[in-house]
């Protein structure tokens, strides 16, 4: 469309008066972000066709990848970059008085998601259009983002994340392509011709309105798509959950409550009403999902029993494990399978990611909720149940133990991560330790049952966005040193080894690395009128606020350096700035009040002349992709403190490391692999092993209290959470903080890793006062970072679990 500047110029100028009928000299940064999209658009609007065409005709095995979350990011760059046009129109712009930087902050980051679940989807997305492999992801399009953060008084506020507001560039309504979900009503049963027929009466039907984004494959014309669904009211008859009456006011209270399905990312579920709207959502996804695959599918003319050749249905987490109950009752009661024929297609066709190790996290439903508002699909998880448990009968004769274990519903919950194990084909882990732990110990029954359905398939990140997008600099002295390969073969970047001892490439990373730290200090100085100093020590936690990721391990150990330059202000330590980003759960209350205590530690710390010079704390709101491109590139250090053995895997650490962030870390998740290939010279481990925190959470051995007692540093900043002092004042303490740690016995062992951490921390202000050692770590960190590609685990997933061909071959 645009194979030069002196053409984009032109094209710009034309396209930004034909359509907003002004003249260039009065466009504003919105207007020229708003245009360079709908170009994006019209240049790839072809190969989105012609992609289409060549599935169609190929009839090829696509990948449907169903995710409550889809973090995407802000789009307008990366798909310029894919484009291979993101310096062209850089300078295009410029020359034409307009930045691209600008531009991009235009772009409202997508609410789609909340943390790495999210991410990890939008990152598989780019993988696999970057290697021309038919996969699309299938969503919600919610109105509205987790929430907008503001931090006031130290605390969260949470505000409407109205995304949507000024509208979105890069999506194509598919109205035509429109389903109907059905909720509620009443199931009958029927004979005729020897079969049992099941039809729903007196249900609730919405309709499911398909949004497609367009995924673009980085240097090929391969465009895969993104399918969000938007609900709005539906044909048929209004009946349960809306109290209509027929009065105009009741019905757009009825059309709001239709809305609501697709309007907010996790909804508060802490009362019926808001389980329900999740439990609605769940399905909603699913069902819409399914119809639209099987509506693709039946252009095919091809018997329904040939589905698991040509579709991979894999569902990311629990939240989409609906898919199996809806594609047996589509399978039966519309295709007319018998239930030996849909479970034998199910079991061929849908593959399951697990993402956690914690037991409350895996997802129950009631029994009762189910059965009101899916009442079809209730009783095809009780028959599937009923049957499974048959199964298990002549396996485990006599071992009920197992049995419940084991079984889909046990006493009034349906537990969703044991449907989702009985009715998939493949299982995986996301990092090696994570995959042991669910073999040995979490689903260690059914890793006995069904060995060969489990596998690992460590997570992975888009090099094109998290180093090539947000660390230029970075990205374009790798070229320069070992070429180009790396773009499209990223474990290339190992041949950075040898250039770890350089001076001249060890001076010229030092150069980007204090650009980013430039560019992060003047972003606080704006938003926060904090000034921080470049040449201290940047150590980053920017994640999800959760206890087991031990934000508080962090706090206490920045109150401690603090008491130590109050009671020695000559101290000779390495100037540190701390700096957090983290959102916590509306509902989850100790989360929040770590976030006040950040925020009060901050304040105090700031506000101190005494220690200005050695150490700063800054708490940046409303964490997004966005801020994390900011965030990452400048980094020095990169926090990942999870208890061992339970973080999944962990993403945010590869994408430090990608940016030549030395890691401090426990053993935990995909820490465990970063360890094996960089050893205790290039990375600071400290803390519990998983077994250890296995062992000691069933002998019951530990006590925070003895460590209170006997190590003076942790009961001084135990006490300062309690008592008036440097940190508190009367009618503001973080008494719940206090309680979870020493009166709720310490779950996540953040006392018992104290003092492991404090010499971490000691280890690093060493490291760091070498800078040519320290930047040799930081070199070799990124050369084996590209072995955390999501292209390299996309391959694994494509020819491992999903059986399909890139279009590359």
């Amino acid at each position: 469309m645009f194979d030069n500047k002196e053409c984009f110029k032109e094209m710009f100028k034309k396209e930004l008066v034909s359509q907003l009928g002004k003249p260039i000299s009065d466009a504003t940064d919105a207007d020229v972000y708003n245009i360079l999209g709908l170009l994006i658009r019209e240049r790839i609007g072809q190969d989105w066709a012609e992609t289409n065409q060549r599935l169609k005709d190929n009839k090829a095995r696509q990948v449907y990848y169903f995710s409550m979350e889809f973090l995407i990011g802000r789009q307008l760059g990366n798909n310029l970059l894919n484009l291979g046009v993101l310096e062209l129109v850089r300078d295009g712009l410029q020359e034409l008085g307009f930045d691209l930087d600008a531009a991009e902050e235009e772009e409202s980051d997508p609410g789609l998601g909340n943390g790495g679940l999210g991410r990890l989807a939008a990152c598989f997305l780019d993988s696999l259009a970057a290697q021309q492999l038919p996969g699309h992801g299938c969503g919600i399009r919610y109105r509205y983002g987790l929430f907008e953060q503001k931090i006031v008084d130290g605390h969260q506020v949470e505000l409407p994340d109205y995304w949507l507001q000024r509208g979105n560039v890069w999506e194509v309504c598919r109205e035509d392509k429109k389903v109907e979900v059905r909720f509620g009503g009443q199931v009958h049963m029927s004979e005729r011709d020897g079969q049992l027929h099941f039809e729903l009466s007196g249900f609730e039907s919405i309709w499911a309105i398909p949004f497609d984004i367009p995924v673009i494959g980085s240097g090929s014309s391969h465009v895969n798509t993104l399918r969000l669904w938007s609900a709005r009211p539906g044909k048929g008859s209004i009946k349960p959950y809306t109290g209509y009456d027929g009065s105009y006011y009741n019905y757009l209270n009825y059309y709001r409550s239709v809305e609501s399905v697709s309007e907010f990312l996790y909804p508060d579920d802490s009362e019926f009403e808001g389980k329900l709207l999740r439990l609605k959502q769940q399905y909603f996804l699913c069902s819409a999902g399914l119809q639209s695959i099987l509506r693709t599918f039946d252009k095919l003319e091809l018997p329904i029993t040939s589905l698991p050749d040509k579709a991979a249905i894999h569902i990311n987490d629990t939240h989409p494990a609906l898919v199996i109950p809806e594609l047996m009752r589509i399978l039966m009661d519309e295709k007319h399978c018998s239930w030996e024929e849909a479970w034998h297609i199910t079991r061929q066709t849908v593959s399951y990611t697990n993402h956690t190790t914690l037991s409350e996290a895996l997802e129950k439903w009631p029994i009762t909720l189910v059965k009101q508002l899916l009442p079809r699909i209730y009783m095809i998880i009780e028959e599937l149940n009923k049957r499974f448990c048959a199964e298990l009968l002549e396996c485990y004769s006599g071992d009920q133990q197992r049995i419940s274990q084991l079984a889909i519903i046990y006493g009034d919950q349906i537990r969703m991560a044991n449907l989702a194990i009985v009715g998939s084909y493949s299982v995986n882990g996301v990092a090696s330790l994570h995959t042991e732990i669910l073999k040995k110990r979490e689903m260690k029954a059914f890793y006995e049952l069904y060995p060969a359905r489990f596998n690992n398939k460590t997570n992975g990140i888009s090099h094109r966005r998290w180093l090539m997008h947000a660390n230029p600099d970075l990205s374009r002295l790798i070229t320069e040193v070992i070429g180009s390969r790396w773009i499209t073969q990223p474990q290339e970047m190992i041949g950075l080894i040898k250039y770890a001892e350089d001076q001249s490439f060890i001076e010229r990373v030092r150069e980007v690395k204090r650009i980013n730290k430039l560019r992060l200090a003047k972003y606080v100085q704006d938003k926060l009128h904090i000034s921080i100093d470049p040449d201290s020590i940047f150590d980053v936690q920017a994640k999800r606020l959760h206890a087991y990721k031990r934000q508080l391990l962090n706090v206490l150990h920045m109150m401690h350096v603090y008491n130590q330059l109050k009671d020695n202000p000559s101290a000779d330590i390495t100037p540190r700035t701390f700096l957090f980003s983290a959102k916590a759960a509306p509902g989850y209350y100790l989360a929040k009040n770590i976030i006040k205590l950040i925020n009060t530690v901050a304040d105090t710390v700031n506000r101190d002349q005494a220690v200005r010079d050695k150490m700063k704390v800054v708490f940046l709101e409303n964490y997004s992709v966005s801020l994390a491109e900011k965030l990452i590139p400048a980094a020095d250090v990169s926090e990942q403190i999870s208890t061992a053995g339970k973080e999944a895997s962990g993403t945010g650490n590869m994408k430090f490391m990608m940016n030549g962030a030395l890691t401090i870390g426990t053993l935990d998740g995909a820490n465990v692999e970063m360890y094996n290939m960089l050893g205790d010279d290039n990375m600071f481990l400290f803390g519990l092993r998983a077994e250890q925190v296995m062992m000691y959470n069933q002998s019951g051995e530990y006590s925070p209290w003895q460590i209170y007692n006997v190590d003076s540093r942790v009961k001084e900043v135990m006490d300062q959470l309690i008592q008036p002092g440097r940190f508190c004042s009367e009618g503001q303490d973080f008494e719940s903080v206090y309680q979870s740690v020493l009166h709720h016995q310490d779950e996540f062992f953040v006392l018992k890793d104290f003092d492991s951490y404090v010499e971490a921390h000691l280890r690093i202000d060493l490291a760091y006062g070498n800078p040519n050692d320290w930047l040799k770590k930081s070199i070799l960190n990124i050369a084996h970072s590209g072995k955390f590609s999501s292209d390299h685990t996309i391959k694994q997933y494509a020819s491992d679990i999903w059986n399909i061909d890139s279009f590359l071959l």
